[in-house]
């Protein structure tokens, strides 16, 4: 370990808070995940406890673990935070189909008094179904992206902590709205067409790829902050801007490819009325 790491990690401290919530979260569902698996065995399989898991420990690496001490001094680990943020937890936490896991682990007098009552408030359900609409979800994640990464404000970002939360917070917001219309967990319905996720999905990519491009082709840092940075891994901050640029077009393309075709080929198959139970939510069925 080269001493300019070493003082990277020195400088890091344990995100207490974000490592309870997280360990909380996580308790709560297989709580709930168990307490529902002795009632109905097959309601939610244990792939999809798996799922849920992998999604936490995705944020977990993100904004929780190590990684996170390396996001001022490289784009390249800036970007890859900003993956399993907004491209690879969210799919994930929904493909566990949380919210029945979620509500059975909380302890009952506060589902029952609290948490139950809020979600059945008028306002609550309204707001709710807008921004379930797949034209909102799609939105707000474009607009998280390029927002974020106007070089003025990803400057200010770096430089407030309060507003990097702010940042890594919207991401993963975003990152949950885009995929929920793709994942569909129970118990919400399809607002659109099974037909037109792929076409949800490509469309989605442009926002990715005019973003990488302009970072790949530019000749110069776009952001300053990297060129008074370290230079851990031997290379320079152009270079760290292009490999960032490079992760992301190739994540993205292929992270949104797998759901695209998993989708169609759900569409195509003549055998899709024989799917078994435990299918009831996410890529498969659109439920």
């Amino acid at each position: 370990m080269t001493s300019e790491i070493q003082i990277v990690l020195e400088s890091w401290s344990t995100p207490i808070g974000v490592n309870v919530s997280l360990g909380l979260v996580a308790l709560v569902y297989t709580r709930g995940w168990l307490r529902l698996r002795i009632v109905f065995p097959r309601l939610i399989s244990a792939w999809r406890l798996a799922a849920f898991w992998a999604g936490i420990v995705s944020v977990w690496i993100a904004i929780g673990s190590p990684v996170d001490a390396f996001d001022e001094v490289s784009l390249s680990v800036h970007m890859l935070q900003h993956l399993l943020l907004m491209s690879i937890a969210p799919p994930l936490i929904l493909l566990g189909a949380p919210a029945l896991p979620l509500l059975k682990g909380l302890p009952q007098w506060l589902a029952r008094s609290a948490v139950g009552p809020f979600l059945q408030w008028g306002v609550v359900k309204w707001f709710g179904r807008f921004l379930a609409n797949p034209a909102i979800c799609w939105l707000a994640a474009a607009l998280a992206l390029i927002g974020w990464h106007v070089p003025a404000v990803f400057e200010l970002a770096l430089r407030w902590k309060w507003l990097h939360e702010l940042e890594h917070a919207c991401f993963f917001g975003a990152g949950l709205l885009f995929w929920w219309p793709v994942v569909q967990p129970w118990p919400s319905t399809p607002r659109w067409p099974r037909w037109s996720i792929p076409l949800y999905l490509f469309f989605a990519t442009l926002p990715c790829d005019a973003l990488s491009g302009f970072l790949v082709f530019c000749d110069r840092v776009v952001y300053s902050s990297y060129l008074s940075a370290p230079r851990l891994f031997g290379i320079s901050a152009l270079q760290d801007q292009e490999c960032a640029a490079a992760l992301m077009w190739t994540c993205v393309t292929i992270i949104f490819l797998v759901p695209a075709v998993i989708v169609t080929l759900h569409i195509l198959s003549p055998q899709k009325e024989q799917l078994p139970p435990e299918t009831w939510s996410g890529f498969s069925t659109g439920y």
